[in-house]
């Protein structure tokens, strides 16, 4: 079967598929799996670095323009785009493969509300009535969650800025949402509160174990609301192992990591980073050699949150040993938010396990694995916890964890999308999200704007357009006089198209963006240390104009 018909919207490939022997659940265990995909990894270098993998069928493009050419929220769906929660086929299907897009997020671009519909989300048509006079003035409820279903599924279908996949389909647990499941407490110690769903969430915490090569009884871990909270618990483990350490990160480091250093009112330096958005390694080291007194911590990003940049583990240990920093001395922690999750499935990516002296690792699993509500996994040496775990007779458990009641849904969650996608479907998702970006990146290079992307990345940086109004129709992260684009399962070449056209039109009408500064990050794009091409922004000439 031709991999451009496994990548068919799970509506229409459900109907004809076929399990594949080499990856059905039933045939292969998590074991043979992750060993023949590290095998795949250390291919000769003769082999392509990534397997082809097409984009999803593309609908036939809808029409926008009588809705763009009136002021709108930009929020809704039109009536005509299929609703796929209610299709039973999509239901425990046992194929990883299986393109999981429970309501149309990879479908086409959808139509904003109409302004009948924007006036049922408003502040006064949502509020809570005291009673029942006040009542009577307010919408239906269910005349408000529908038109709420709708805006959701605009947003959905024009979601380009933010880390998050939207391809997922978890229907079959729906009939789970009417229990309170708390897993409060430590995961491995239950407690006398029976709803929980332990099991799963260790299951989960064994999937990612073996994923970074943590060999058995050596780990802890445990699923937690977010990677913010995966951070604040790797560094204060940091912190109650190091407890006069400093702690490095670089400028372009997620906000939770200083957060966490004002937390625990820990000593930090921001490193100053590369153009491309890696740490700059000979200010890490000149840093780091001026305070030897003192214990090490350092955060690595595993792909930094504006340009998706890596920071390089190797070249840090050997900073350490080159400065002469025993092991018993430095503390790392990986913030993994989104490609922790991917690197494993990159095929020739340096590796990120803990064969190599680090400490923990924080990963979201609502942005690569797609879950309904944020999550993450908090992962660490076993021996580190310990320095946090105190008895909970109240419990009967102990706490080891940043909160006290965790989600025990989110568990659930992640548990069922491991399952079901498994290995081979998780990487599948990750070749796309890839080769979807490197397209991204070069229409954009063509239309003639400016724009780069990591290698180890599928973030897509560019400059920033001109019109607000671009920006928040596609939900565009910005930073300065910069913006990207995360490209996830549900992006796809066809919405690429549109936004890359809507680009082209915003250039032609408004101009382009002049760096706010003179080293800004429009500026360092410029830089030939990300290697490749751009397109240097316009710059008029003085002498002309006079």
């Amino acid at each position: 079967m031709a991999l451009r018909s496994l990548l068919r919207p799970a509506s229409r490939a459900l109907a004809s598929h076929k399990p594949r022997p080499i990856i059905h659940q039933s045939t292969k265990n998590f074991d043979d799996l992750l060993t023949a995909h590290h095998a795949n990894r250390a291919a000769p270098s003769s082999a392509r670095r990534f397997k082809s993998s097409l984009p999803l069928e593309e609908p036939e493009a809808e029409t926008e323009t009588e809705h763009l050419s009136t002021p709108h929220l930009d929020n809704n769906t039109s009536e005509t785009v299929k609703d796929f929660t209610s299709d039973p086929l999509k239901a425990g299907t046992p194929s990883p493969w299986a393109v999981f897009d429970a309501w149309g997020a990879g479908e086409g671009i959808v139509a904003p509300l109409t302004s009948s519909e924007e006036s049922l989300l408003s502040n006064d048509s949502v509020r809570i009535p005291t009673d029942e006079h006040d009542r009577t003035s307010l919408p239906d409820e269910s005349e408000i969650l529908s038109v709420y279903d709708k805006f959701l599924q605009r947003k959905s279908s024009v979601h380009f800025g933010y880390p998050y996949n939207l391809m997922y389909n978890h229907e079959e647990l729906y009939e789970f949402m009417k229990y309170s499941i708390n897993n409060l407490g430590d995961p491995f110690v239950q407690s006398n509160y029976g709803v929980h769903s332990r099991q799963f969430e260790c299951s989960v915490i064994d999937f990612f174990a073996k994923l970074w090569k943590m060999p058995q009884d050596s780990y802890w871990g445990y699923v937690t609301t977010c990677g913010t909270e995966g951070n604040l618990h790797g560094i204060l483990l940091a912190r109650e192992c190091h407890p006069d350490g400093i702690l490095y990160s670089s400028r372009e480091t997620h906000y939770s990591i200083f957060k966490a250093a004002r937390y625990y009112r820990m000593d930090a330096k921001a490193i100053p980073t590369l153009p491309m958005g890696e740490i700059d390694y000979d200010a890490l080291q000149a840093e780091i050699a001026k305070n030897r007194d003192r214990p090490v911590i350092i955060n690595v990003n595993i792909g930094t949150t504006v340009k998706g940049a890596v920071d390089n583990l190797d070249r840090i240990l050997r900073i350490l040993k080159t400065l002469g920093i025993p092991r018993e001395r430095y503390h790392i922690h990986c913030d993994g938010a989104l490609f922790a999750m991917m690197m494993p499935f990159v095929d020739f990516a340096p590796e990120i396990s803990f064969d190599k002296p680090i400490d923990s690792i924080a990963v979201s699993g609502h942005k690569m694995l797609g879950c309904p509500m944020p999550c993450g996994i908090a992962l660490t040496r076993k021996e580190h916890v310990k320095k946090v775990e105190q008895r909970i007779d109240y419990l009967n458990s102990v706490d080891t964890t940043i909160m006290g009641s965790r989600n025990g849904q989110a568990a659930l969650y992640m548990w069922y999308s491991l399952r079901k996608k498994g290995v081979a479907g998780i990487k599948r998702e990750v070749v796309h999200c890839m080769e979807t970006a490197q397209y991204l990146r070069d229409k954009i290079t063509d239309a003639g704007l400016t724009c780069r992307l990591n290698d180890l990345s599928c973030t897509v940086v560019l400059e920033r357009p001109m019109d607000d109004k671009l920006i928040k129709r596609w939900q565009l992260a910005c930073e300065e006089d910069i913006a990207h684009v995360v490209v996830m399962p549900n992006v796809t070449r066809f919405k690429i198209d549109k936004f890359v056209e809507e680009l082209v039109e915003c250039k032609d009408t408004y101009g382009r963006m002049q760096p706010v500064r003179k080293d800004s990050p429009l500026t360092q794009l410029a830089s030939n240390s990300w290697g490749g091409r751009f397109v240097a922004p316009a710059v008029s000439d003085l002498k002309a104009d006079v």
